[in-house]
């Protein structure tokens, strides 16, 4: 096997990996019946500060791909001796796995958290009805801001009455993917009050 060729299959790994992982739902790759590949260690881990090593199956896979790369490049179009090919190759994927970990674990990871029933819970959302409900058991929509995202819901009115769009509504409670409101202007003071009286 050539250098050419070893540092090419070590690029094609590496992006084919490194793209596996990435589709595979960062960091579990379903295969099946045949189990799971996971990638990298868990959040409830020893390692740094949010139990991530730094070697890991994102930075292992960066690092194969940058490595590969580089080797490949610098080999066949530099007059470099292959020594010196082999360690700039070692540098430039150490480079890429860095940038690679920051961006991901140091960055945009620390800012992630898992959703609780209570950041999603219904009941006592101000929203505001964006196709009127007709009085009975008519179905009209609420919009409303929940996890900092704009986010709609069908809706009925709590009292069978009618409820005017761009009218503001509390939702009451929240019954097979149907919020019950009643309008804010009745409630206000005590949104909760009809809660009480039930």
């Amino acid at each position: 096997m050539t250098m050419d060729t070893f540092y090419l299959v070590c690029f094609g790994t590496g992006l084919v990996l490194s793209l596996a992982t990435a589709l595979g739902g960062f960091g579990h790759l379903h295969l099946g019946h045949f189990g799971r590949f996971h990638v990298g260690h868990s959040a409830q881990g020893h390692h740094g500060s949010h139990g991530l090593s730094a070697f890991n199956g994102f930075t292992i896979t960066a690092f194969l791909c940058w490595f590969g790369g580089a080797g490949y490049l610098l080999n066949r179009f530099s007059v470099l001796f292959a020594p010196v090919v082999f360690l700039l190759a070692v540098m430039s994927g150490a480079v890429g796995a860095a940038l690679l970990w920051t961006l991901l674990f140091k960055v945009l990871l620390p800012r992630e958290r898992v959703l609780s029933s209570e950041d999603t819970e219904m009941t006592g959302v101000l929203a505001q009805v964006s196709d009127s409900i007709r009085s009975g058991d008519g179905i009209g929509e609420i919009l409303f801001v929940q996890t900092g995202a704009r986010r709609s819901s069908a809706a009925r009115s709590d009292d069978g009455r009618s409820i005017e769009r761009g009218t503001e509504v509390v939702v009451i409670r929240y019954e097979r993917g149907v919020a019950y409101v009643r309008p804010w202007a009745e409630l206000e003071g005590d949104p909760f009050k009809s809660l009480v009286d039930r």
